[in-house]
């Protein structure tokens, strides 16, 4: 039976869509993997801010959650998938420079904040020698002043841009003194003995400082290093955390165990990152 032609002027029929065969679906379309490219692009905005010095915290806050969401889209189905994988990558990538920065910012501050400039001493004016006393001759001549070969008598002012730091006086026997300051002082370890150190810090910075950057050990003859925290005790004048404004100054007081007959020196580092000077007691 034929199909008879339509008028003249008459719109063509229209003939319904082809029907699949039984049995077989049509191809869905492909679903977009959002979760990658959301991953790629916090990926790259945290990589920037990690650039930054003054914004790295929020690098380091956006690295974390496209390094996760870089994981995650690589098990989900969808198309795209290498937007993940450049999420993943630049989120180690981004991670790896925002530590060298950090590192590279820390340097730097702790460079301006405690390096103090040039540290300066002024030796107290000395009595003169009396004629009829033997010249010490035992002090090395080629030795620079300060080292621990020669080093400044007590009451020198080491001084630089941040710090002024006097030692007034040093008790080899402070044995004593430790066990009248508080009655739960341990003795001093065997074959040791106290000897406090006094001293005085004045700030010179511009903001304000620490009592506590200014750093005092004392050193032995055989170069060990003895640090007041080796032996913790409890004086009445202790040396405290001081929070000190320009022109401020405290005075206190450590105790250092030291061995027996022998013979140590102050060390003084009038900042985290000052010079060390030495101080005879």
């Amino acid at each position: 039976m034929s199909i008879p032609n339509p008028p003249a002027g008459a719109p063509a029929p229209q003939l319904p869509p082809p029907v699949p065969p039984v049995g077989v679906q049509p191809p869905a379309p492909k679903k977009t993997n959002v979760v990658a490219m959301v991953a790629m692009i916090v990926a790259i905005v945290g990589f920037i801010f990690a650039c930054i010095p003054g914004a790295l915290i929020v690098g380091w806050i956006l690295l974390p959650i496209a390094f996760i969401l870089s994981i995650v889209s690589l098990f989900l189905k969808g198309d795209r998938k290498w937007m993940g994988i450049v999420g993943l990558i630049v989120s180690v990538v981004g991670t790896i420079v925002g530590f060298i920065v950090f590192f590279a910012v820390v340097a730097t501050s702790f460079n301006n904040a405690f390096g103090g400039g040039e540290t300066t001493v002024s030796q107290p004016v000395e009595k003169p020698v009396d004629d009829a006393k033997p010249a010490d001759d035992k002090k090395p001549a080629e030795a620079a002043q300060g080292t621990r070969e020669n080093p400044y008598p007590l009451s020198s002012q080491i001084s630089n841009d941040d710090w002024t730091v006097v030692v007034n006086s040093v008790n080899t026997d402070g044995n004593p003194v430790v066990a009248d300051a508080n009655q739960f002082n341990d003795q001093a370890p065997a074959g040791s003995h106290y000897e406090i150190v006094n001293y005085t810090v004045t700030y010179n910075g511009g903001k304000k400082g620490l009592a506590a950057e200014v750093q005092v050990a004392m050193v032995t003859s055989a170069g060990n290093v003895v640090n007041s925290y080796d032996n913790l005790v409890m004086l009445k004048d202790g040396f405290g955390l001081d929070e000190m404004y320009k022109g401020a100054s405290a005075t206190g007081s450590v105790a250092f165990a030291v061995p027996d007959g022998d013979a140590a020196v102050v060390r003084v580092t009038p900042g985290l990152l000052a010079d060390e000077v030495f101080v005879k007691p």
